[in-house]
């Protein structure tokens, strides 16, 4: 062998050049690919799976139990790493790699970076067709893995040893790209991961990889402060790009100095901290009063790293007034001219410090800042009063389990959820203390995300207290990480709020004129009918069975002391608590565009089709 070159297979290649990647931003370098969670099977156990092995010593391996949600918790990872470091994850080919789909499309709709190392037929064609290889009739080279395609920012699939150097090259480059980035996919033909080649010695070389921060162009920022300085009742959007960029100090300095008020997304909670005067909280359909009224009131709406899903624009029907404008600074010019804005396309924490210096002296008017200071005042009392408890022998609603967890937790502490009612109460009612604090998932709204989610940022977060926060219907999804949990001794805490159901879209149901059809759990007679009586499911069982402590919480004083000695406990640690039916203290302040049925006969469908037809008459298009 050459001095020059080392011979190893291609998974060992792989695994070597993996371990030698790092991002470097702001002076700090930090190592890419932080670990590799893998469930084995043929596809990759010979493979990859004897490589991990053999580089135990560079590359820490993680043993998950749902495909779905090792990548789950890769995603958890990245995000709570600000995007510069990242987790692999390896899977069988068959339903172990068509289970990644899913966690894949999270990924991508949030613009976080995951490694995905699914196994694939022989290139060869030397077992064809292998255990659970999909034949095509027409195209032979199509393989399940092709579904990864739609829901990946790149993908290639290895079949040649020499073609993984341009390959993971390419993957890396997408992985670290602030604009670009998502789900990366290199599928590996198990042949092709045991061929033995004769690397070059700088595959295996450190590379460091600058995370970029464009700054914005002379232009745009000229037209950007115009608009500003003309604006009278400017509003500022923050998204996860607030986040990402780590702007958070940036924004706050902009709004310091020009009295601009921030509406939130679901990603961008936190971008202020609640106490601060021109935080509103959240925007949308979850949104607040405040900020709803202010967004319809607006007149420039500047979005700062946000994509604008429906949820946030009403679907299309909150900036009303007839004037108004966009102004979207973000680091992608595909979001920047969403809703023909003018643009601002470079890093948000650059971008955001040019508009502070540059309005240097300019400030929203007087009356405008009394106004929305008076709304933050009204939205301080909603809170209050969701999270009070007059009775602590009583059983707690859902709005004051989050009065009793925002009364334990500190402002290092991590809060993670992502489907279900809970997401709607977080945005309009959680009070954001540090910038990592609130960690929604609201781009893919994914049921099963909160639990290994919650493994990977306590990964990433050693010391912090991850607090995972799920319903009934989001726990029987993906419940499986637990497990995980307990054999990496990750001592998370999962508060586990049983309301008998899918609340969330039981709601939606019931506004949509479906009558809340198919979203209970409870017992169904011979006639179809429900009987009300709850399903004998005792999930709190399930919980201490898979290896977690658990905590069962029947009152408001039960749950806080319960809540109390979760965080403070060194193994993972289940609170489980029954709630009583919700309020009707919390309406949406926004539309959301679920279509009706045009035509029924039953009465609620045709009364909810004349609300829905009163409502989408508001929907108006921005150019």
């Amino acid at each position: 062998m050459s001095a020059a070159t080392r011979r190893l297979t291609t998974a060992q290649a792989l695994v070597r050049f993996l371990a030698a990647q790092y991002t470097e931003r702001d002076g700090v370098r930090h190592r890419l690919i932080t670990g590799t969670w893998g469930i084995f099977g043929h596809g990759n156990v010979a493979g990859l799976g004897q490589a991990l092995v053999e580089y135990a010593d560079v590359m820490p391996y993680h043993q998950g139990r749902s495909e779905q949600a090792m990548v789950h918790a890769a995603v958890g990872h990245a995000r709570q790493l600000n995007r510069l470091r990242v987790q692999a994850v390896t899977t069988s080919i068959g339903p172990g790699a068509t289970n990644l789909v899913t966690g894949a499309a999270l990924a991508t709709v949030n613009r976080l970076p995951v490694l995905l190392l699914p196994g694939d037929y022989f290139a060869s064609h030397a077992a064809d067709p292998l255990l659970q290889q999909l034949e095509h009739p027409v195209e032979a080279d199509v393989s399940v893995n092709d579904a990864l395609r739609p829901v990946s920012r790149y993908f290639d699939r290895v079949t040649r040893p020499e073609a993984l150097v341009a390959s993971a090259l390419k993957a890396v480059r997408v992985l670290t790209d602030p604009a670009e980035t998502g789900a990366v996919t290199l599928a590996l033909p198990q042949d092709v991961q045991s061929e033995a080649h004769d690397w070059p010695e700088e595959f295996f070389a450190d590379r460091v990889w600058h995370v970029r921060r464009p700054a914005p162009d002379p232009e745009e920022l000229a037209e950007a402060v115009r608009a500003v300085r003309a604006a009278e009742r400017p509003l500022i959007v923050a998204g996860g790009g607030v986040h990402h960029s780590e702007a958070e100090q940036a924004l706050k300095a902009l709004v310091d100095a020009t009295g601009i008020p921030v509406a939130s997304t679901q990603a961008g909670k936190g971008a202020l901290r609640h106490d601060h005067p021109a935080d509103l909280g959240g925007i949308g359909h979850t949104g607040t009063a405040v900020s709803d009224e202010l967004a319809r009131t607006a007149d420039l709406v500047i979005g700062v790293g946000t994509r604008y899903s429906d949820f946030t624009t009403a679907s299309g029907t909150l900036f009303q007034r007839p004037d108004v404008r966009f102004l979207n600074l973000n680091i992608t010019a595909f979001d920047a001219h969403k809703l023909a804005a003018r643009t601002l396309v470079c890093d948000a924490r650059m971008g955001l410090t040019a508009l502070a210096e540059a309005l240097s002296g300019h400030r929203v008017d007087a009356a405008y800042e009394t106004e929305y200071r008076a709304g933050k005042a009204r939205l301080e009392e909603t809170v209050r009063a969701a999270f009070r408890a007059d009775d602590d022998g009583a059983v707690p609603t859902q709005t004051q389990v989050l009065g009793a967890l925002d009364a334990v937790v500190g402002d290092e502490d991590v809060v993670i959820n992502a489907a279900g009612s809970l997401p709607g109460d977080l945005h309009k009612l959680w009070r954001a203390r540090s910038p990592r604090q609130y960690h929604l998932e609201y781009g893919y709204s994914c049921m099963g995300y909160e639990i290994p989610a919650a493994l990977g940022v306590q990964q990433a977060a050693p010391d912090t207290p991850v607090w995972a926060l799920v319903g009934d219907g989001t726990y029987l999804m993906n419940p499986t990480e637990i497990v995980t949990a307990v054999q990496e001794n990750l001592p998370v805490k999962l508060v586990l709020v049983q309301n008998h159901g899918y609340a969330s879209i039981g709601g939606l149901s019931e506004s949509v004129g479906a009558e809340r059809f198919g979203t209970d759990y409870r017992h169904r007679a011979a006639d179809g009918s429900f009987t009300g009586a709850p399903l004998p499911v005792d999930l709190a069982a399930n919980a201490a069975s898979l290896g977690m402590d658990v905590l069962r919480a029947k009152t408001v004083r039960e749950l806080r002391e319960a809540l109390v000695e979760a965080r403070a406990a060194t193994r993972p640690t289940c609170v489980y608590v029954e709630t009583a039916p919700p309020s009707a203290a919390l309406p949406a302040e926004a539309w959301w565009d679920v279509p009706v049925a045009e035509v029924s006969a039953r009465e609620a469908a045709t009364n909810a089709r004349t609300a829905y037809e009163r409502s989408v008459a508001d929907r108006r298009h921005h150019l």
